[in-house]
């Protein structure tokens, strides 16, 4: 069986540039998984409260530690831009913003307005 070695071959990854609208969506969907395994963390959390003094203080003091700090601003950020993306697609379901300067402003707005309610949230609970 003879190869043809004088087909094209297709580019590779380092020379496709994804579109910004395509990160968008690939992160939509990241966010969901994130949020979905974040229900577990937030159901350790319904049991801590649930369980007494002593699993509440165990809680806290996990809770109080920079990793899980840093895990549960992520979930919030997940969160937010998980509801603007959706707020997105319910624009797209009106049938509109589909031409492609309208789609990168509107992945631009997205990204902004979910930094700025994780951003926010953040001021809003410090202590």
């Amino acid at each position: 069986m003879a190869t043809n070695t004088n087909r094209p071959t297709s580019p590779h990854l380092q020379v496709y540039k994804l579109p910004l609208t395509g990160i968008i969506s690939i992160t939509h969907r990241m966010t969901g998984v994130m949020l979905s395994a974040g229900l577990i963390f937030f159901v350790y959390i319904v049991y801590a409260v649930a369980g007494g003094s002593n699993t509440y203080t165990a809680m806290q003091a996990l809770m109080s530690l920079w990793l899980v700090k840093l895990i549960y601003w992520g979930f919030i950020y997940a969160l937010f831009f998980h509801l603007c993306h959706g707020v997105r697609h319910l624009i797209w379901d009106a049938g509109k913003s589909f031409d492609r300067d309208t789609l990168n402003r509107y992945a631009l707005i997205e990204l902004g307005c979910s930094l700025v309610l994780t951003l926010l949230t953040l001021i809003l609970t410090s202590e």
